[in-house]
C-alpha cells in the first residue's frame, strides 16, 4: 500500500490529465488536519458521489464537525472519483485516499458512508473496491476499517446488508461518539495480553467487535439476523441470531439539536450548493403520506432565533460566503419564522447577503414573510403543491384549496419575483388522467393570474417527479405506476404545457424504476446490486450514466422478478423487509393513515392534535436520559378534531 507522500507524488504527475483536478487535491479553507500519529482513532467519512455533490452534504458536515471536536479522534473526507480519475487511479495503483492527509482509506479505523438516497449503492461498492477493502462484510478482518453507513436510505438497510458491517439507524450526532468509544475500548483490549480477545484471530476479533457494537442503541448488524421467506417470495420472519441483537432496532434521536457546524469547508471548485446553510429545525408535523422524511425524522425540534443568527454570523465570517440558506423540511412552519427573517435582515443588512428558505409550504407562507423576503430574494420562489386536484391533495394529506394556491402565487408575482417553481408528483395512489390534467390546468391558471399583476415577463418552472412508495410511510402498501402509466401521464403533460413561459422538467421512467427496486428491496436485492456493479453500473443518480440493461440482466441472473418490488400491491398483513427497523412511528398508525387516505380523509398538523403515531412515548424514553433538556408533547387543541372532520367532508 502506498504511503501518503507516495500518493501525493503520483497525484502531482497525473492530475493535469483529469477534468476538475481541484476535486482531488484537498487543502481547502477550514479543513481540519490533526496529527495522525498522536490521534488514537481515525474516521474516514465518505460520500459516494463526486466532490461537487458531496461537499455540500449537510449530514457529512455534521459528522465531520462532531468527530473533530474530540481530542482523541480525527475525521477526514473522501468522495467518489469521476470515471477519468478512477481509470488513472487503477492503472497507477493509487488507492482511495483522504483529502486532508492523503492517507489510504485502509489506514483508518472506521469508514463511514453517508447514504441519503439509494442510487448511491453501486458507487459505495466501487469506493470499497478502490480502497482495497473486501466488498462483502464477512470477508473483512481487523486489518480493514469498520464499515458503517447511515442516512435516510438506510431505513431499509437490507439491499446493502452484505456490504456494510453496521448501520447507524437515525440521527448521527450522538451515535457516532458511541461507536468511536466502543472501537477505542476494543482496540485497547486487543493490546492487553490478559484480555479475552488478545489471542483471537483477526477475523474472530472483528466478530467480537461487532458483538460489542450491536449493544449500542440504534446499531443494526445484519449478520446477526436471519431472514426467512414464504413461498410467494414475501418475508415470513426476521429474527435475531444473537442475544445482544434487539428484535427491533429503534432509530436514534437527539433530544436537543447540538450547535450547528459553522466552519464550513470552502470548496476548491464550484459545487452544487456553494453557500452557508444553517439547520433551523428538524422534523415535520404535517403528515404528508408520501413523504418518508416527514415520517422518519419526527419529532420536531427547533433552534432558537438567537442560536440560528449566531451560527449564521459565525459561518459567514469563517467562509466569506454571500449566500445563506435556512434549512429544514418545512422552513415556513418554524414557529418564529418572521422574527428569524427579520433578525437576519437586521444583522446582515449592510452586507448584501442573499438568503433563501429552500422549503416553503403554501399554507404557511404569509404576506408578512413574503414582504420580508422580497428584498433578499435569490432566483425563484419555490412551492410544492405535490398534487393539483383537491381530491388528490386529500389522499396525500396535503390539502390546500386551489384558490389558496392561486392567491399565494399571485402575491409572490406581485412582490417582484419573476419566476415561481412548482413541484408536483404523478403516480399517487388512485390517480387518474384527470388528476394529471389538473396539473396542467393549475399551472396555466397560475401563469394567467400572474400575468395580470406582473406582465408577460413572468416564468413558471414546473418539476414533475414520479411517486415511489417509500418504507415507513402510509403508502408503503401501494404499488408503483407501471412504465406505461408513467409515459402516458408524462405525454399528457408535455402536450398540455407548451406555453413558452412554462419550463417543464420530468423524471425519467428508468430513474423511477431503479429507485423503486432499491428502496423497496430485500436481502436478495444485494446480489443484484453486486452483479450490476461488477458489470459496470456506477453513478446511477446521473441521467447520462444509466445502464439499465445491466440491472435487468442482474435480476435475471439471480432469478428475481423486478416487478415483484414495484408493481405489486402489498398484503395488509405483509411483513416488509424493513419492519425490524423502527422509525418509532407505529406500523399500525401508518396503516390506519393509509386506510384514511382511501376514504379521502385528512389529518391536521399534529401540532394541533396528537394522533398517537408512537413517536412521543419513544422520544420520552430518550428524554429521560437527558433531564436537562426541555421538550414536551405538542398541546392537544380540542377544536382540531372538528377541523379534521369538516375538511374531510
Amino acid at each position: 500500500m502506498l504511503t501518503p507522500s507516495q500518493i501525493e507524488q503520483k497525484l502531482d504527475r497525473i492530475l493535469l490529465k483529469v477534468a476538475k483536478p481541484g476535486r482531488y487535491v484537498g487543502g481547502e479553507i477550514n479543513i481540519t488536519v490533526k496529527d495522525w500519529e498522536k490521534t488514537s482513532l481515525r474516521v474516514a467519512l465518505a460520500f459516494p458521489d463526486i466532490y461537487d455533490i458531496g461537499v455540500p452534504n449537510v449530514g457529512l458536515k455534521i459528522l465531520y464537525d462532531q468527530v473533530n471536536q474530540r481530542e482523541d479522534a480525527l475525521a477526514e473526507r473522501t468522495y467518489a472519483p469521476w470515471h477519468d480519475m478512477e481509470a488513472i487511479m487503477r492503472s497507477e495503483g493509487i488507492p482511495l485516499y483522504s483529502l486532508e492527509t492523503f492517507h489510504p482509506i485502509l489506514d483508518f479505523d472506521i469508514l463511514g458512508f453517508t447514504l441519503p438516497y439509494e442510487t448511491l449503492f453501486t458507487n459505495t461498492l466501487n469506493m470499497l473496491d478502490l480502497a482495497g477493502i473486501p466488498i462483502r462484510s464477512v470477508e473483512r478482518t481487523m486489518e480493514h476499517p469498520l464499515v458503517i453507513a447511515g442516512g435516510h436510505s438506510t431505513m431499509n438497510p437490507e439491499p446493502m446488508h452484505a456490504f456494510i458491517d453496521a448501520f447507524a439507524i437515525g440521527e448521527g450526532e450522538e451515535v457516532i461518539h458511541d461507536i468511536i468509544e466502543v472501537v477505542q475500548n476494543f482496540k485497547a483490549k486487543m493490546k492487553e495480553k490478559t484480555s479475552d480477545v488478545f489471542h483471537l484471530s483477526s477475523s474472530m476479533q472483528r466478530e467480537a467487535l461487532l458483538h460489542e457494537l450491536v449493544k449500542i442503541p440504534g446499531i443494526y448488524i445484519p449478520r446477526f439476523y436471519a431472514v426467512e421467506y414464504l413461498d410467494d417470495g414475501t418475508l415470513a420472519e426476521v429474527s435475531p441470531l444473537q442475544p445482544e441483537a434487539p428484535k427491533k432496532v429503534i432509530k436514534r434521536m437527539v433530544a436537543k439539536l447540538p450547535p450547528p457546524p459553522t466552519r464550513f469547508i470552502v470548496p476548491n471548485i464550484d459545487v452544487v450548493h456553494n453557500r452557508v446553510s444553517v439547520e433551523i429545525m428538524r422534523g415535520c408535523t404535517r403528515g404528508c403520506r408520501f413523504c418518508q422524511a416527514g415520517m422518519i425524522v419526527r419529532p420536531v425540534r427547533e433552534r432558537s432565533v438567537q442560536e440560528v443568527v449566531a451560527a449564521a454570523e459565525a459561518a459567514i465570517l469563517a467562509t466569506g460566503s454571500e449566500e445563506l440558506a435556512l434549512m429544514s423540511l418545512s422552513s415556513s412552519d418554524y414557529t418564529n419564522i418572521v422574527e428569524l427573517v427579520t433578525a437576519i435582515g437586521e444583522k446582515f443588512g449592510d452586507r448584501h447577503l442573499s438568503f433563501s428558505l429552500p422549503s416553503l409550504r403554501i399554507e404557511s407562507v404569509s404576506i408578512d414573510l413574503m414582504e420580508l423576503l422580497k428584498d433578499r430574494r435569490t432566483g425563484g420562489f419555490t412551492l410544492a403543491p405535490e398534487a393539483a386536484s383537491e381530491r388528490m391533495r386529500r389522499i396525500i394529506n396535503k390539502f390546500i384549496p386551489d384558490e389558496d394556491i392561486i392567491d399565494t402565487t399571485r402575491q409572490i408575482y406581485a412582490r417582484g419575483w419573476l419566476t415561481i417553481k412548482l413541484y408536483f408528483m404523478i403516480g399517487h395512489p388512485s390517480e387518474t388522467l384527470e388528476d394529471v390534467q389538473a396539473i396542467a390546468d393549475l399551472c396555466k391558471r397560475v401563469l394567467h393570474e400572474g400575468r395580470k399583476v406582473a406582465g408577460n415577463r413572468i416564468k413558471l418552472n414546473v418539476g414533475v417527479s414520479t411517486f415511489i412508495p417509500k418504507p415507513h410511510t402510509p403508502f408503503q402498501w401501494v404499488a408503483c405506476d407501471t412504465p406505461e402509466q408513467i409515459r402516458s401521464k408524462q405525454l399528457l403533460l408535455r402536450r398540455e404545457m407548451r406555453d413558452k413561459n412554462i419550463k417543464l422538467t420530468l423524471t425519467s421512467v428508468e430513474d423511477s424504476l431503479l429507485e423503486g427496486w432499491l428502496t423497496r428491496g430485500d436481502r436478495r436485492t444485494a446480489e443484484v446490486i453486486y452483479t450490476a456493479w461488477k458489470n459496470g453500473a456506477k453513478f446511477d443518480a446521473w441521467n447520462d450514466q444509466h445502464h439499465f440493461d445491466l440491472w435487468f440482466a442482474a435480476f435475471a441472473e439471480h432469478g428475481l422478478e423486478p416487478d415483484f418490488y414495484t408493481y405489486r400491491q402489498r398484503r395488509t398483513d405483509e411483513i416488509f423487509p424493513w419492519d425490524h427497523i423502527s422509525s418509532a412511528v407505529r406500523k399500525e398508525y401508518l396503516f390506519q393513515d393509509f386506510r384514511q387516505s382511501l376514504e379521502g380523509q385528512i389529518r391536521v398538523d399534529c401540532r394541533q392534535h396528537c394522533f398517537a403515531c408512537g413517536i412521543l412515548p419513544t422520544f420520552s424514553g430518550v428524554r429521560r436520559e437527558n433531564p436537562g433538556d426541555h421538550w414536551k408533547c405538542p398541546e392537544v387543541k380540542s377544536p382540531a378534531r372538528k377541523v379534521t372532520e369538516q375538511m374531510a367532508t
